[in-house]
């Protein structure tokens, strides 16, 4: 069964962006391929395999785009409540080791950006975070070992 991918909207939108942009790019790597065929001898042409390797990159990222967003499953936002950590959730944790205090927004994988603080759901932090409650203290596995992390708030 297929891996499903829970995007924002706005996720979907530049999902399906990125892949009109990367359909659109199918005619110029064709001709690029032309052009360098017209030149000559194919077996020691640098820029013919330049243009075929580009292209197989090209079609490689179409098919994963492709993928992505057939198995693409679309969060209503307005369901979202702040009870539990859950998906699209703002949450503010605290290494109880340390002190450290850390703001992270769960998302999807495809949506991912850690210095924007958006924390893929996928990832060992969020999982142990989903379904908790503020105040509950976690535990984590991450490669360097077990951290305990406490919610200190969930928002919108």
């Amino acid at each position: 069964m297929a891996e499903v991918h829970y995007l924002t909207q706005k996720g979907l939108d530049d999902l399906k962006a990125q892949l009109e942009e990367a359909i659109a790019q199918r005619p110029i790597i064709s001709k690029a391929i032309a052009e360098a065929r017209d030149k000559g001898d194919l077996s020691e042409n640098a820029e013919y395999d330049a243009a075929r390797e580009a292209q197989g990159l090209l079609e490689l990222k179409i098919s994963k785009l492709q993928d992505t967003l057939a198995t693409a499953r679309v969060i209503d936002e307005s369901k979202i409540n702040t009870d539990t950590v859950q998906m699209l959730n703002k949450v503010k944790i605290k290494n109880t080791a340390n002190g450290a205090t850390m703001e992270y927004t769960i998302v999807g994988e495809s949506e991912a950006n850690f210095r924007e603080g958006k924390l893929a759901v996928g990832t060992p932090i969020a999982k142990a975070l989903l379904g908790h409650k503020k105040g509950d203290v976690v535990d984590v596995q991450v490669p360097s070992g077990l951290i305990k992390f406490e919610i200190i708030d969930i928002s919108i």
